[in-house]
């Protein structure tokens, strides 16, 4: 299935002419890792509960690694639904003491700042979303920005980088915690679906098998 468009186009958050080569790497679009958490399955009737952003950055090698992840805690929009299976895998605990929700709009806001920043520090265009199963956490996030009529999106509308795709291609495994044990970095089943803890272990997939194809290879 194909993301539904936002109401209001994403807008661009820099313009050509001071690009690093983080932003030539990708023709002017910055990865941000993603992932969502989520009351259910459909876009369009469940709720957003969690949200966390990691855009990736350059090492002193021109080596990609991830960067500072920001995260919020949503309360749910009014209207939509929870799944109570939804939260027995996530563990989310709405009624959490600590948990400090934000509603959609503001959590928005705090997890868009750091990647409008991050694309205007590489001189990028536009930030484009990086997932495990991207679509599924591009149509949430297209969703809310739809519901609180959000006109900065930085994000791209529908293009996306997929790490199921990637990680089949590089190590012939789709399951998250199967991909990032086979490129060598440890998975705590205990953490899991955490949206901090999935957006850091995809940042680690994406940057080891982007970092691993021949640099040469994304000439002309």
């Amino acid at each position: 299935m194909t993301a539904p468009a936002p109401t209001t186009p994403a807008e661009p958050v820099s313009t050509p002419g001071s690009a690093s080569p983080l932003a030539t790497r990708f023709r002017g679009y910055l990865p941000v890792v993603v992932d969502v958490e989520t009351g259910g399955f459909d876009w369009n009737r469940h709720a957003l509960l969690e949200i966390a952003v990691q855009p990736v950055e350059l090492d002193d090698d021109g080596l990609l690694v991830p960067g500072e992840t920001t995260n919020a805690h949503l309360v749910p929009a009014e209207g939509m639904e929870i799944d109570p299976k939804s939260l027995e895998i996530t563990g989310i605990r709405l009624d959490h003491p600590f948990r400090l929700a934000k509603p959609e709009r503001a959590a928005l806001d705090h997890v868009f700042a750091p990647v409008r920043a991050a694309c205007r520090k590489h001189g990028c265009q536009r930030a484009i979303l990086v997932g495990h199963n991207a679509h599924f956490d591009l149509n949430f996030l297209n969703a809310a920005v739809a519901r609180v009529g959000h006109k900065r999106n930085p994000f791209h509308p529908f293009s996306v980088f997929d790490t199921v795709t990637l990680a089949g291609v590089a190590y012939g495994q789709t399951v998250l915690a199967r991909a990032v044990q086979a490129a060598g970095f440890h998975w705590d089943p205990n953490e899991a679906h955490s949206a901090v803890y999935d957006t850091e272990r995809t940042s680690e997939l994406f940057c080891r098998i982007v970092n691993s194809w021949p640099r040469g290879a994304s000439a002309g």
